[in-house]
């Protein structure tokens, strides 16, 4: 009996010894001074490309709610409150949280108790500094649009430049002075979804970041949805404007390969289109129109046919067809794959009619022109 109580002594100083656990999930406890019992709180997880999901909903009572539940990593999320203004955004992460409610903007309510979301509201504050300077500078040009002191305008409009350098330079710079923050993950994610965004720089951001964010569910998950927007941005990239068309080779009608740099002249129109096209075949007389108009000048055109669709029965014959009854008389090329077609995979072609525009260097000058734009751009070449 002496030795059991003595091992149930020593098991309690053992117990009570134990170091505390670290939170495995998340608490949050909002104090909603003003808002009436019975009002709905949601709790949302921000997605991809801003898309936000509610992952819980509570009560008010009392002026107070509460969530809880467990995430992976920190994640950018948003508390909304019916009958308040504005939403909240911020990081959620596994701790006790404390969330002191502005009923009058939520977005400006205080939280505590979220370390990535100090990070968070760090990068919020150098963001609206930004923004205001860019404001202010933007008003001070308004408001010297008509002054005579062009030294001072010119001056101001430098000061512009610069300011807007920063501002979008702030996302890259935070990431790379913040390689341990989450926010940087969730910053990573945000703004390399951003149409204009440079897939590149937020891809040797990411490499920058600490080894362990990097091998987070988050970071391989992110690294995985890089790699994918890497692709992407490197087709839509090596056909944009200012760039040197890539070359090609195609087959035409009569079996025979000839290649885009064979067919160039002192301006090249690259078209394609396809003879089950209804809005490419109704382009067609006016492309007929400015060939035989500015040929002799020094315009060639290359016609590549995306023929080949699942719903013709003879591809071939009715591109041969279509070339015939349109009148096109200048080079066709075509894989007869539709899609699949591999001039049309290296040109990032998602839908026709498209045309790309050439000057003499081979460099795309324009893009998707018609009618009278496509005319007008072909003269203004040939005249250089």
């Amino acid at each position: 009996m002496k030795n059991v109580l003595i091992f149930t002594i020593i098991g309690l100083l053992l117990f009570g010894c134990k170091p505390e656990e670290k939170r495995t999930d998340f608490i949050i406890n909002g104090k909603a001074e003003g808002v009436y019992n019975g009002v709905r709180a949601y709790l949302k997880k921000v997605e991809k490309k801003g898309r936000e999901r509610i992952i819980d909903t509570a009560v008010v009572i009392n002026e107070k709610f509460n969530f809880s539940g467990k995430v992976l990593y920190p994640t950018l999320s948003v508390i909304e409150i019916n009958s308040v203004n504005g939403k909240l955004k911020f990081m959620l992460e596994n701790s006790s949280i404390d969330i002191t409610i502005d009923k009058s903007n939520l977005s400006q309510s205080k939280i505590e108790g979220s370390a990535s979301q100090d990070d968070y509201q760090k990068y919020q504050e150098d963001l609206q500094a930004y923004r205001k300077e860019v404001a202010n500078i933007r008003t001070e040009l308004r408001n010297n649009r008509s002054s005579h002191v062009l030294t001072q305008r010119d001056s101001l409009m430098k000061i512009a430049s610069i300011a807007e350098k920063k501002y979008q330079e702030l996302p890259l710079k935070f990431i790379n002075s913040h390689p341990s923050s989450y926010y940087s993950l969730a910053l990573i994610e945000q703004e390399s979804a951003n149409k204009n965004a440079n897939i590149e720089d937020y891809i040797a951001a990411f490499n920058s970041l600490d080894p362990e964010l990097q091998s987070s569910p988050k970071g391989v998950s992110l690294k995985i949805a890089l790699d994918n927007l890497l692709t992407t941005y490197q087709k839509k990239s090596r056909v944009e404007i200012g760039k040197i068309a890539p070359n090609f080779k195609g087959t035409t009608p009569n079996g025979t390969t000839v290649s885009l740099n064979e067919v160039k002249g002192k301006v090249t129109i690259i078209d394609f289109w396809a003879a089950w096209c209804g809005p490419c075949r109704r382009e067609n007389p006016n492309v007929v129109k400015i060939y035989n108009t500015y040929h002799n000048d020094g315009l060639e055109i290359i016609g590549v046919s995306l023929d080949g669709a699942r719903g013709q029965k003879n591809p071939k014959q009715a591109w041969i067809d279509a070339i015939a009854k349109d009148n096109l008389t200048w080079t066709q090329v075509s894989s007869l794959q539709y899609f699949k077609d591999p001039i049309a995979e290296l040109y990032n072609i998602n839908a026709i009619p498209a045309t790309f525009i050439l000057d003499a260097e081979g460099k795309i000058v324009a893009k998707n022109l018609r009618g009278y734009a496509l005319e007008a751009k072909v003269k203004e070449l040939l005249s250089q």
